[in-house]
């Protein structure tokens, strides 16, 4: 693999995991260890003990383990901008004149430092859902923009053209996209709602209870995406069956959703452990990588009959 190849398949990866630490964050209630923004209790480096807190600070606010986790978060939140950056120097420097590659970096970039305001934003509303639900589709928009990038970068040595044969499951696979956005961000509002349950006291396997409509519409919406899943899937085990690529990626969805499902079903029926709300936030970001990676795949790979590549010629 070429430098730039390396740096941002590491840049997604680590932009995959900052999602799954602050899943973490929120599952242990750590969202506001640090009350203020970008400082924490008033100091880059957070205090040792209460008895250390600048004047101004509740001593009751204080919280060492909640502290350190939102801490942390925020410095991997520091070190993925800078893999970003990294990621669009090297895309100046390596496929400056490939426009698919050097935009979609630099949008990341720069979604990254609206991401930051918004953690601001965030801690200012106290966890308020709506910013909360924001602050997370904009993660997913830089780590969708990041596939772009890397993906692309795979082809760029022999600029891939849209095929015609496969234009049915790009469309089909970009609605199936723009539906999961759709219940990750339901998903959220019902999370959101579920902590408020929990902050007055609502005992916790009796908090979903208190969603409301939020829940139903999710698990509709739910039962929508396995369905058009399956039906994409299905789509290329029997039209698409000899190219691997597409095979992979589309299994790898459908794992991925059927996982998530029974998560789902999990917390919907048994009690809603800190542990089962991280995975499932975890497997909503994963599906809609594997989904953005078969969208890409389906619109630039290479076309095959029998092993063998098929020129089709553009006269």
């Amino acid at each position: 693999m070429t430098s730039f190849q390396k740096l941002a398949l590491a840049t997604t990866g680590v932009t995959y995991l900052l999602i799954f630490v602050g899943g973490l964050v929120r599952a242990s209630g750590a969202g506001l260890g640090c009350p203020d923004w970008p400082r924490c209790f008033g100091a880059w480096i957070p205090p040792a003990s209460a008895d250390h807190l600048p004047a101004g600070f509740d001593p009751s606010q204080f919280n060492a383990t909640l502290m350190w986790t939102e801490y942390l978060n925020r410095l991997l939140g520091v070190i993925v901008g800078l893999l970003i950056f990294a990621t669009v120097l090297s895309a100046w420097r390596h496929h400056r004149h490939t426009p698919r590659i050097l935009w979609s970096t630099l949008v990341a970039f720069l979604l990254v430092g609206f991401q930051g305001w918004l953690g601001g934003v965030v801690v200012e509303e106290e966890l308020a859902p709506w910013i909360v639900t924001v602050h997370l589709i904009v993660a997913l928009i830089i780590v969708s923009l990041l596939l772009y990038a890397t993906v692309y970068a795979f082809f760029v040595e022999k600029p891939p053209t849209p095929r015609d044969v496969r234009r049915g499951l790009a469309w089909s696979t970009l609605g199936l996209m723009l539906l999961t956005l759709g219940q990750v961000t339901l998903g959220a509002q019902v999370r959101g709602r579920v902590d408020e349950a929990l902050t007055q006291g609502t005992p916790r396997p009796n908090a979903l209870a208190t969603v409301g409509a939020f829940d139903l519409w999710h698990r509709d919406v739910a039962v929508i995406v396995l369905g058009l899943t399956l039906v994409v899937t299905f789509t290329v085990l029997k039209r698409h069956s000899h190219e691997l690529a597409l095979v992979r990626a589309a299994k790898t969805t459908s794992a991925l959703v059927v996982l998530q499902i029974v998560v789902g079903i999990s917390m919907a029926y048994g009690s809603l452990t800190p542990a089962a709300q991280v995975a499932h936030l975890t497997a909503s970001s994963l599906i809609l990588g594997a989904e953005t990676v078969l969208f890409l795949l389906a619109r630039w790979l290479p076309s095959v009959v029998s092993g063998q590549w098929l020129v089709i010629s553009d006269q």
